[in-house]
């Protein structure tokens, strides 16, 4: 067990990729805050590793980058973009406890002037005329797959990203499958552990 905003919780627990849930801000203005995790097991929190990684590969483009954060969670990777310089982070998500969670951890963090909150099922938002962003993260419930239907969703609409923006679809490797996208292509994937991160990009009109 580890103990986490006061609760414990299994490491060892399968549904967590033998990851502690205790989760954190890891660099900029927010660098060190905690981040409340969502009670009970149906969000999918990126490993510290993982995140770290992530930004390490995103670096400085993200400072006034707009970023939309599908499947909100704990709006942990949203937050991380706002902490490193993001102009703006939209989080979607239509769980109860998932949306008390991340306003939570955008007032703990002092990032919730940079952060707008969305209730809804993501797939309805995705319908809406697009506006652009130069970052879409997908990080959907595992084994159901949402992150191939938001893909393709996404494909469909790509007017979602900016000209040279990125989908970053966050899922458990043992869930890849190479997607048939037209207007997306999959340019490069990293794996830490449980977590694989997919990246995508426009393809030249």
């Amino acid at each position: 067990m580890t103990l986490c905003n006061g609760v414990e919780h299994d490491i060892n627990d399968p549904l967590r990729g033998g990851q502690a849930t205790c989760m954190r801000v890891i660099a900029g203005k927010a660098k060190g805050r905690r981040l409340k995790p969502v009670p009970g097991t149906g969000t999918r929190p990126i490993t510290d590793r993982a995140k770290s990684a992530l930004f390490s590969i995103i670096g400085t483009d993200v400072i006034d980058a707009r970023f939309l954060d599908l499947f909100a969670g704990t709006g942990g990777v949203g937050i991380e973009a706002l902490s490193r310089g993001a102009g703006e982070a939209v989080f979607v998500e239509q769980d109860h406890a998932a949306l008390r969670t991340i306003r939570e951890n955008l007032v703990h963090t002092g990032l919730a002037e940079g952060g707008r909150v969305e209730r809804g099922d993501v797939f309805g938002f995705l319908a809406r005329p697009p506006v652009p962003f130069d970052y879409v993260y997908v990080a959907p419930p595992q084994y159901q797959g949402l992150w191939a239907r938001a893909m393709r969703l996404l494909d469909r609409q790509p007017d979602w990203l900016s000209e040279d923006g990125w989908v970053i679809a966050q899922i458990h490797p043992r869930e890849y499958e190479a997607l048939s996208l037209e207007r997306l292509r999959e340019f490069d994937q990293r794996s830490y552990g449980s977590v694989m991160l997919c990246f995508y990009e426009r393809v030249g009109d």
